[in-house]
């Protein structure tokens, strides 16, 4: 099967998402994959000039080898004109994919490429499947063009042979956005079970001095501003346990923010930022934590959310802090190694807790038995059978 598909994000610096962990395991599996994806962080580029330009490249992968082609269409590095161009420029590069490389399906992960995908495919007959892992239209950063987005996204909803979701609150809302039901596929997130259960940490804990009787508090990802780490960092300050750590591994708005938190608190031994690290060396650091986070502000972007990297931590053998959000907690309920916060300050609190009441094991190792059952290669069987149901 051929497939190809269309993002509105950066395939190559962003990640592994769902979707690179679906595609490079498809191409395992003897299809083959194109991207055609989107520059998003474009604005720290602008000193290379007004114009980012295209780019091929194959053979590219995150998770397992031998990869997908990438396809970045040219754009202009400019506010509103990196849209305008955009649709020009995707368009052709839709086009060009849909003539030369003869895809079978098209799978959608944004916005406006989608919307032109759809409208190509269906005058080839080529079906298009919406794969929806976030509240899309939330994720334009001008709130302008917010309602204008969300309607492009219902239009692709109604407009998809098939949408393909990742939980229970993301399939409420596509069908509130206008997916059909009958057409409309949960597919969870998966994870690498053997490669996080067996993981070892004690390398990692050496590296940064982490002591026996500390407690390492855990994040990976992008740093949002609504993360909450600031919090969660100012109040380990606050409270002065020298014997609780915080390892941040990523990159965002909150980089530099994290990194004044630190100097001004003095928390050079406490607070460690570390940049993204090669996807094979991700397990041995969440065996290195005790407690793994994702303590997010309140926001609407987050509402439906589960993040891929709550099934690798769970299967790390951690529990996990996490917001009170109603998508995480229609997946993963009570008592599976998840336990909810109010707000992100009371990571502090609750893991001296856990750790003082000894509970911190017994908790992740429901956590474990929870995604067991979520390995990928079944992830990816699902994901496969329903392409093949689709092109049927």
């Amino acid at each position: 099967m051929k497939i190809l598909v269309v993002q509105e994000s950066d395939w190559l610096e962003r990640g592994p998402h769902q979707s690179h962990h679906l595609m490079e395991r498809m191409v395992q599996r003897g299809h083959e994959v194109h991207v055609i994806d989107f520059p998003i962080g474009w604005k720290k580029e602008m000193h290379k000039g007004f114009v980012s330009p295209k780019h091929v490249r194959k053979d590219v992968y995150k998770v397992v080898p031998p990869g997908v082609t990438v396809i970045r269409p040219q754009i202009i590095r400019l506010p509103i004109l990196c849209y305008l161009s955009l649709m020009v420029t995707h368009r052709l590069a839709i086009e060009r994919e849909i003539i030369n490389f003869c895809p079978d399906v098209i799978v959608g992960f944004g916005l406006l490429n989608a919307r032109m995908a759809i409208h190509q495919g269906n005058k080839r007959g080529i079906p298009f499947v919406y794969y929806i892992i976030d509240e899309l239209h939330r994720l334009v950063p001008e709130e302008l063009f917010q309602p204008i987005a969300k309607n492009i996204e219902s239009g692709n909803n109604k407009r998809a042979k098939a949408v393909i979701t990742i939980n229970e609150g993301l399939k409420d809302y596509c069908i509130d956005m206008g997916a059909d039901p009958e057409n409309l596929f949960v597919i969870r997130a998966g994870v690498d079970f053997d490669r996080f259960s067996k993981a070892d940490g004690s390398a990692i804990r050496e590296k940064y001095g982490f002591k026996d009787d500390d407690t390492v508090l855990f994040f990976m990802g992008w740093l949002y501003d609504f993360s909450g780490l600031d919090e969660v960092a100012i109040e380990m300050a606050r409270l002065k346990n020298k014997n609780l750590k915080l390892l941040i591994l990523g990159k965002g708005e909150l980089w530099n923010r994290l990194r004044e938190i630190r100097d001004q608190y003095n928390l050079d031994n406490c607070l460690i930022i570390e940049d993204w690290k090669p996807y094979n060396e991700v397990p041995d650091y969440l065996a290195a934590a005790d407690i793994c986070l994702l303590p997010s502000k309140r926001s609407r972007i987050m509402e439906n959310i589960v993040p891929i990297k709550l099934y690798e931590y769970l299967a790390a053998g951690k529990v996990v802090f996490v917001s009170d959000l109603s998508g995480i907690k229609k997946e993963f309920k009570e008592g599976n190694g998840v336990i909810y916060l109010k707000e992100p300050k009371e990571v502090v609190i609750q893991a001296l807790d856990l750790i003082s009441s000894g509970r911190v094991i017994f908790e992740g190792i429901k956590a474990q038995d929870f995604v067991r059952s979520n390995e990928w290669s079944l992830m990816v069987e699902q994901f496969e059978i329903a392409l093949n149901e689709v092109c049927m």
